[in-house]
């Protein structure tokens, strides 16, 4: 961090001769407008976002000192060295601000529900490779039966049995026949890939008016609360797929810390003979778990067809599942981590999106390469110790050990 601190002080300050003022926009629809705009000078904004991560930087000393988990201090850092390379790199432009944030959950959707699917199978103990054919067969089900029906509703409840439906496949190679739960994982995704290319080729293409051409949901306003100054449009404004979200992440947290089933779950995926030497059924409640993951991650899949463009095209995934799990792994397999670092995982991917509308010089690769090289620096430890549950992708039968 303190290394990224003098990087931006050197470049987007001391090193800068960009006098242009930079325009930050916070209004995108009806909301209460306590600021519509603010506009700073791009020398000016960069310093004081320099100072706030450098704020960040000093909290996160006495966290460290403390042997307390970074997180707070890392937002406040990352908050203030994005924020000052805007100004930097944006000087001159219009940023919408609250647009961004808003596009940015959009696209931070299917990781979340990834995730959160990845996590509940690996602290179970088996290792979810197959998140993105989850994902990519429960869009796949929801769009065509969205079409077929012209309901969203029905292509809703479709998608957690279209997600289920690969666990079912991960579940029994994996536990009852202990595969190679990594091998596993990547053939059910080539299987999902193949098949649903080659029905969108010969079907969904030639046949578009009857089988993929279904409706979309649309956003739904909470009153007062949509009202809200950035955080309404972002959080409060959006389709019934995302107000499922809110629902099972907290749902999730809570039940894994907090229930009988969650700390079940969790003594299954750390020591599976001690859970076994006190009654629980280790490969039943594995079994359950990963097909719980599958309708999570089906919910995830329909975000893609009826939670936005309403219908289907070949691979639209596009590795969100491999992302999700990536972001499994940055959030240190707890919910509110996965969550936060899916969140990161949209915000990149939307910014290098927003940089290259306005127009400015930067490759739009280099900004997709951030959130990889994050999870590269989680994994190797410097942000904190990154460690999957004990038993995770190993095969339990009793007897063995």
């Amino acid at each position: 961090m303190g290394v990224i601190t003098l990087f931006s002080f050197y470049t987007f300050y001391f090193n800068s001769d960009k006098t242009e003022p930079i325009t930050f926009g916070f209004i995108v629809g009806n909301e209460w407008a306590l600021l519509k705009e603010w506009v700073v000078a791009s020398k000016t904004g960069a310093g004081i976002f320099i100072i706030c991560s450098t704020f960040g930087l000093l909290i996160g000393y006495l966290e460290f000192k403390a042997k307390r988990t970074l997180t707070f201090s890392s937002l406040i850092f990352g908050f203030g060295f994005v924020m000052s390379f805007l100004c930097w790199a944006a000087s001159g432009k219009f940023i919408p601000f609250t647009g961004l944030l808003q596009g940015s959950l959009m696209l931070s959707i299917p990781l979340i529900f990834g995730s959160m699917s990845g996590l509940l199978c690996e602290k179970s103990g088996v290792i979810n490779i197959a998140i993105e054919g989850q994902l990519l067969a429960a869009a796949f089900v929801s769009g065509i039966v969205a079409s077929l029906t012209q309901s969203t509703i029905w292509g809703l409840v479709a998608a957690p049995f279209a997600g289920a439906l690969i666990s079912l496949l991960l579940a029994i190679f994996a536990i009852k026949y202990a595969v190679d739960q990594v091998i596993i994982g990547f053939v059910i995704n080539v299987l999902v890939i193949g098949f649903t290319g080659f029905i969108y080729s010969e079907l969904l293409v030639e046949y578009e008016d009857k089988w993929n051409s279904g409706p979309s949901f649309a956003s739904i306003e909470i009153p007062l609360l949509s009202k809200i100054p950035i955080i309404g449009p972002v959080l409060f404004n959006q389709t019934i797929i995302v107000y499922f979200m809110y629902i099972i992440v907290i749902a999730i947290q809570i039940a894994l810390f907090k229930s009988k089933w969650g700390l079940r779950t969790r003594a299954v995926g750390e020591m599976p003979v001690a859970a076994d030497s006190v009654g629980i059924n280790v490969n039943k409640l594995r079994f359950f778990n990963v097909m719980l993951a599958g309708f999570v991650a089906g919910i995830g899949g329909a975000y893609f067809t009826i939670g936005s463009v309403g219908s289907f095209t070949k691979q639209m995934t596009a590795g969100a599942g491999f992302i999700a799990l990536a972001g499994l792994i940055f959030g240190k397999w707890s919910p509110r981590g996965a969550v936060i670092a899916a969140l990161f995982f949209g915000f990149a991917d939307n910014l290098q999106g927003t940089l290259t509308i306005i127009g400015l010089a930067i490759p739009s690769e280099f900004m997709l390469m951030v959130p990889y090289i994050a999870t590269i620096i989680a994994v190797s430890g410097v942000v904190g110790r990154v460690r999957a549950p004990a038993a995770d992708g190993i095969p339990y039968s009793r007897g063995n050990k």
